[in-house]
């Protein structure tokens, strides 16, 4: 049978002008698994509040890394769906790319997949942790468009790869570089955040008896595969491992907040205001939770932690960039996918590729 591969990022506006974010903004936030509030409540603070009021600095944000194709997600998304497509030439499967939201649309991305005769479906979130806000939106709204097709083909999501070994060996590779360039005094892995009452939600759902923030997720002898806050301290710490790191040379945070409830801790600006005036000159910033460079990495990151940094005494401030369309980060999702057990025609075929470690 043939197989069709759906990659799904987040989403990006069509352009960088404040009328086109807007559109971006509103279909974002008015996503109730992004904010879980009754209908009536989100859209009178998605549209009457932060839209009218952040867009116009979101768009001018959006311009400063704008690129002469478009938006380096979608740029990066293209060429990386491009790749996957010529490692995948000879299998009888196609690849293709969506976004969450705006454009390509997801429904456009399954209505391509099926007019090339896919048969199957394999569904890869380009979100490594598992979150009901990202993979889980992306699972409801291709199960909102499959469920009204007459003929519902095999689906099989992959939902969570954030220990995965080829995932891994991608970010370590270059994180490595970067410290064999910049000598950094400390690493931290900077994860994008979510309410923490998204984290017992998930907590409830898988039975947990305990309540957050004494659930143990971040320790080492509890692994909750779909706690977010789990699966990034597992992350960190596979990728220090394979860089030798000791415990005190790197550390785990949170960004990007919005709203005043409490979301994830600890929290990336506070934890790079601790880190400067605790002695720490020289920093390495690494943010495995985004495989493509947005607005989190790029500006939040290189210039808003940086100023941040610097003004609290630090000396050098540095950011891996993400995985964006690397030939590794391709090599990666194929063999991900080839190692995915719904591949039966792929289990026991060797890979032509090199192993990338």
């Amino acid at each position: 049978m043939k197989t069709g591969i759906l990659l799904v990022n987040l989403g990006t506006p069509k352009s960088p002008s404040v009328r086109d974010v807007k559109n971006y903004l509103t279909e974002f936030l008015m996503d109730e698994r992004v904010i879980d509030l009754p209908f009536i409540k989100r859209s009178l603070l998605v549209k009457g509040v932060i839209v009218p009021f952040r867009a116009s600095k979101v768009a001018k944000e959006y311009k400063k890394l704008w690129l002469s194709e478009g938006s380096p997600l979608l740029v990066y998304g293209r060429s990386l769906k491009d790749k996957l497509n010529e490692l995948f030439k000879n299998e009888n499967t196609v690849v293709e790319l969506a976004m969450r939201y705006q454009n390509p649309s997801i429904k456009q991305g399954l209505e391509r997949l099926r007019e090339s005769g896919a048969q199957q479906l394999i569904i890869f979130p380009l979100f490594p942790q598992y979150a009901s806000a990202t993979t889980g939106s992306v699972t409801a709204k291709v199960m909102e468009i499959i469920q009204k097709w007459n003929i519902t083909p095999s689906i099989e999501f992959i939902n969570s790869y954030h220990d995965h070994q080829y995932f891994i060996n991608s970010f370590t590779k270059k994180v490595a570089k970067d410290l064999n360039q910049y000598r950094p005094d400390h690493v931290l892995f900077s994860y994008h955040g979510i309410p923490e009452r998204h984290l017992i939600n998930i907590q409830q759902e898988q039975g947990d008896n305990c309540s957050w923030p004494s659930c143990g997720c971040g320790n080492r002898q509890v692994d909750r595969p779909y706690c977010y806050r789990s699966a990034c301290f597992k992350t960190s710490e596979l990728i220090a491992q394979e860089l030798n790191l000791d415990p005190n040379q790197y550390s785990t945070s949170f960004q990007s907040r919005l709203g005043k409830d409490p979301w994830i801790k600890p929290y990336t600006d506070k934890t790079i205001t601790y880190l400067a005036e605790s002695g720490v000159k020289n920093l390495l910033v690494v943010s495995p939770s985004f495989v493509a460079d947005c607005l989190e990495t790029t500006l939040e990151i290189g210039e808003e932690y940086q100023d941040l940094f610097m003004n609290h005494g630090g000396l050098q401030f540095h950011f891996t960039e993400s995985l964006n369309d690397d030939d590794e980060w391709a090599h990666s999702i194929y063999r991900i996918i080839h190692k995915n057990e719904f591949k039966n025609q792929f289990a026991d075929k060797s890979f032509p590729l090199p192993v990338l470690r």
